[in-house]
């Protein structure tokens, strides 16, 4: 029964965010300060469609008709040639094949991730994760012109399919995620630390542990399963050597587009300060309120992840740092925390929290610990707040204000 529930939340979901756009459309002024904003109308959609391509996703759909531009390769090759190719099945319309794309992968994504949370929880309803993902601040991002749908199935696809041991497609999907978004190559970890499961569960003392550890990596399908999200990302970076001369420039090119990011690693620590600073000397207007949203989105993540970590780290006071002792009891929840924590933290060593609250919603583990929260008031007060911050980051966003 459970099972019928994911597209009825869909289906609810989707109208509630159309509402949400009707209604701002009616109440809130046009800012609309972002590249090709002009180009929407050409798709001939009504507005409360088409704004769902505003900022990047205007982009992808560029990419999609044209290829890649000047500087354009910062964004990720497989989702906009899925719209390419899927386009003369959508009217030969890119906007709305982008639109259709994201809201399928979405769809079958939570499908997927309701029955991965059942192979992990067997005991828990675990339809209250899917809540907190409905009803996250930003998950209109799963429904619009962005990766986020797409990206959202892949690696989902891939932790589930690592659960039922298809290892082929768990190579497959791992490989496709980091052609589709930099995360996917971090991918490596959960997988890395289902191999130490499957290793603990062949061996008790230590030394046992690390050498079935290193038999199974040098194992064929092992070490394939660990090199897939290497490889995808290495074949997007040997297209940009061919086409550019440099490997990396999707990275080295973030800097044109003014969103403040460096191409020097800095600690999310010294991100902290400049935002401390930007709280005390900036014009409170609207970029004021962005980063406030910012800085409490990334902050908020962060905590419970930690209070995660150390969950399944088995650390329960502060008596291990005497004891030295951690109690892992299941190395493919670890992982996920691990890799959802890469998730959050990796966007900030450019120097910003600049869409921290679009990219939060691939740290899944922070999704999973809240659902597991025992005091039902705390859990739905804070489906309250999301709520609330829906209605208006949603709202300014399809008006054209850059919020994520």
């Amino acid at each position: 029964m459970n099972f019928l529930l994911i597209p009825l939340l869909i289906i609810i979901w989707r109208v509630f965010d159309f509402l949400i756009i009707f209604f701002s459309q009616k109440v809130i002024p046009y800012l609309g300060f972002f590249s090709y904003k002009d180009d929407l109308p050409s798709f001939n959609l009504p507005n409360w469609l088409s704004s769902l391509a505003n900022f990047d996703g205007i982009h992808y759909i560029k990419i999609a008709k044209y290829g890649y531009s000047q500087y354009e390769q910062a964004f990720f090759p497989l989702y906009p040639a899925l719209i390419k190719f899927l386009t003369p099945l959508f009217l030969n319309n890119q906007l709305l094949t982008g639109i259709i794309i994201s809201n399928i992968s979405f769809l079958f994504g939570l499908f997927f991730f309701y029955k991965y949370l059942k192979l992990i929880f067997p005991r828990n309803s675990n339809i209250l994760t899917v809540v907190f993902i409905l009803f996250f601040p930003t998950s209109f991002f799963f429904g619009a012109v962005y990766t986020e749908g797409l990206f959202f199935l892949l690696l989902i696809l891939t932790l589930y399919f690592l659960k039922k041991e298809q290892y082929l497609f768990v190579a497959i999907f791992a490989f496709l995620a980091s052609t589709a978004r930099l995360a996917g190559v971090f991918l490596i970890i959960p997988i890395i630390f289902y191999v130490i499961q499957e290793s603990k569960v062949k061996s008790q003392n230590l030394k046992s542990k690390l050498k079935n550890f290193l038999y199974l990596i040098l194992n064929t399908k092992y070490l394939l399963l660990i090199l897939s999200p290497i490889l995808g990302l290495a074949s997007y970076c040997f297209y940009l050597w061919y086409s550019t001369g440099d490997l990396f420039f999707f990275f080295s090119s973030q800097p044109v587009f003014g969103a403040g990011r460096s191409t020097h690693l800095i600690s999310f620590l010294q991100v902290y300060w400049r935002y401390f600073k930007i709280f005390f000397t900036a014009n409170h207007d609207f970029k004021y309120f962005v980063s406030v949203i910012e800085f409490s989105f990334f902050s908020f993540v962060l905590i419970v992840l930690i209070f995660d970590l150390f969950k399944n780290l088995g650390i329960k006071n502060l008596k291990f740092i005497e004891n030295c002792k951690l109690k892992i009891e299941n190395y493919e929840l670890l992982g996920l925390n691990l890799f959802s924590l890469i998730n959050l933290i990796l966007p900030t060593l450019t120097g910003t929290f600049l869409s921290i609250p679009r990219f939060s919603l691939m740290s899944l583990s922070f999704f999973i610990y809240l659902s597991q929260i025992k005091n039902v008031f705390i859990k739905y007060l804070i489906i309250g707040i999301f709520l609330i911050f829906h209605i208006l980051l949603l709202g300014f966003f399809t008006q054209g204000y850059f919020i994520s």
